[in-house]
């Protein structure tokens, strides 16, 4: 009995140990709370995140930032990285980017993308990602930067350079009489217009964009060959791939999933849009402005 008293009165004094343990920890993170939170996601009331006050960050390198934002991600995002009607989040007052410090949670999806979701990935080293990571931290939650107010309108090029560009560039895989025939009326704000013809993969059928969006691009899909071991192909509308397993589904709506290990089996994947993936490296600002001032005269 005494033997039982003396472990009941250590299970007592290591269970208050803990206690007094747990409260300190709460006060010291409620103290941390206090000291870290700026401006809250949710306008400063309960459960809102809090954003972490930061040291201004070097305007060149917020500079490089908005450079690689603009060039990559506001087709998407929006101008001002607060998301758009078409479905893409809005990035502001996202949980990753919230969280994270200097990209490392941001890196991760810019390099792989989100297929399931018509995120391309980008092929940005992790030290730009650091600087569009400065760049999205560089305003508040709550306040519109006036220096990103949207313009009144996007069309500010020259239609004929476009026409020339959309001829050398673009005409081998469309046609302005073709599928293309009347886009802009069929699309008629201009900024969807612009952001569909950039990456329609985005902004078609898989997008989630509207009826006159889906109408005018009419987007294939993303298709999958799997190469078995013994030589079998199977092949289908991609579902979702990654490092150890990839899914589609088979003209008659078979749902298959294998499983992956290094190069076994073999997979290629066959995305009709890489080439308006990769020419996103290649626009300049005057190209996207002249091919939009274009296509809105395609009616």
């Amino acid at each position: 009995m005494r033997g039982v008293r003396a472990k009941g009165a250590r299970v007592r004094k290591t269970v208050a140990r803990l206690a007094a343990l747990a409260a300190a920890l709460i006060v010291a993170i409620s103290g941390l709370s206090g000291q870290n939170s700026g401006t809250r996601a949710g306008g400063g009331g309960p459960g809102g995140y809090a954003y972490p006050s930061r040291p201004p960050a070097d305007p060149a390198v917020v500079a490089r930032g908005k450079a690689i934002y603009d060039t990559n991600c506001s087709f998407c995002h929006g101008e001002d990285a607060r998301g758009s009607a078409q479905g893409a989040p809005n990035l502001v007052r996202s949980d990753f980017v919230l969280r994270d410090q200097n990209g490392e949670l941001i890196t991760p999806i810019v390099q792989n993308g989100r297929p399931d979701q018509g995120m391309p990935k980008f092929t940005l080293s992790n030290a730009e990602i650091s600087d569009l990571s400065a760049f999205l931290h560089s305003f508040g939650i709550n306040s519109r930067d006036p220096a990103r107010k949207r313009p009144t309108s996007i069309v500010v090029g020259d239609a004929k350079n476009g026409e020339a560009y959309f001829k050398a560039k673009c005409a081998s895989c469309h046609s302005v009489t073709g599928d293309l025939k009347g886009i802009g009326s069929k699309i008629a704000d201009t900024r969807t217009l612009q952001q569909t013809w950039l990456i329609p993969a985005v902004y078609g059928p898989r997008g989630g964009g509207s009826a006159a969006v889906s109408a005018a691009t009419n987007v294939p899909s993303v298709t999958v060959t799997v190469t078995l071991p013994g030589g079998k192909k199977v092949e289908g509308r991609l579902g979702r791939i990654d490092d150890f397993v990839v899914t589609l589904t088979e003209p008659d709506g078979t749902a298959r999933t294998f499983s992956r290990d290094e190069d076994t089996p073999k997979v290629e994947i066959h995305d009709p849009m890489r080439p308006h993936k990769d020419l996103l490296r290649v626009y300049t600002d005057k190209d996207i402005h002249d091919v939009t001032a274009y296509l809105v005269t395609v009616k």
